[in-house]
């Protein structure tokens, strides 16, 4: 395995996204169509020309760059490969927030083999910051330069910040059991996508919790938490590479005590 053409080529995709999409951002004349197969109860998930052209501009670098590794795109499905290496790209995570003009988005790239995922990269392209772990990799370069990615370690859960997406977050359940875990925290914010698991990886804040993810919203901060220490997996304690309920910790003090109160969700 080529290490350092994964690298070059996980920046050269997150170059082309940031590309692509910065046109739009913020643009007044952005629109947004809603997905095809949405639930009603899922509300309004759009997808915008940003999703579309980023992601068809970072397949266009992996046919030419690894023809033999297999795609796995939020817009375009699933390519074939014969290498047994997967890369799982999410053009914009947090289209929601894309759309308000927040800079919570972000581009998620992963390379995944059959055990999940092997390397991720998080950008954040208006901030100019972007995360990277695997292969001995934990760092981010950002405005204000580079430097090591580090999650925060063990603490008690009435002293962690936790952060989701939604405030309603999946089933009655499921928010149900993400408020319980709330309660014990000493802060909770809402609405970062993506970037929540970027902040976790560089020590800010202890946990992300999240429920009806799907493999592409996930791949990528599992790569990059895990190389800076943290812990991602699904709220049995399982793999999270698959999606669904996803936990996100900081050190095993916290995963503990969360997963303790969410593993006890139907």
């Amino acid at each position: 395995m080529d290490q350092e053409d994964i690298f070059q080529t996980a920046h050269a995709l997150a170059d082309a996204a940031r590309a692509a999409i910065m046109p739009h951002f913020r643009s007044t004349s952005l629109t947004a169509e809603a997905k095809l197969g949405v639930s009603a109860e899922a509300g309004f998930d759009p997808v915008t020309v940003a999703d579309r052209a980023a992601e068809a501009a970072m397949r266009d670098i992996l046919k030419a760059r690894r023809p033999e590794d297999a795609i796995l795109g939020e817009e375009y499905g699933t390519s074939e490969g014969t290498s047994g290496l997967t890369w799982v790209l999410d053009p914009i995570d947090g289209t929601r927030g894309f759309l308000a003009g927040a800079p919570t988005w972000g581009v998620l790239i992963a390379l995944s083999d059959e055990s999940g995922p092997i390397y991720g990269l998080i950008d954040q392209p208006y901030i100019g910051e972007r995360f990277e772990g695997g292969f001995g990799r934990a760092r981010m370069t950002g405005p204000q330069g580079a430097r090591h990615l580090k999650a925060r370690g063990n603490r008690p859960l009435s002293e962690a910040i936790l952060m989701t997406t939604f405030p309603a977050l999946g089933t009655r359940d499921e928010g149900a059991a993400f408020r319980t875990v709330a309660e014990q925290v000493q802060l909770t914010r809402y609405g970062c996508d993506c970037y929540a698991y970027a902040l976790l990886a560089a020590g800010h804040i202890d946990l992300v919790i999240e429920a009806g993810l799907s493999a592409y919203d996930i791949a990528a901060p599992i790569a990059v938490i895990e190389a800076a220490g943290g812990i991602v997996t699904d709220w049995q304690g399982g793999a999270a590479h698959a999606g669904g309920r996803v936990i996100a910790a900081a050190g095993a003090q916290q995963h503990a005590a969360a997963l303790e109160i969410l593993s006890r969700t139907g």
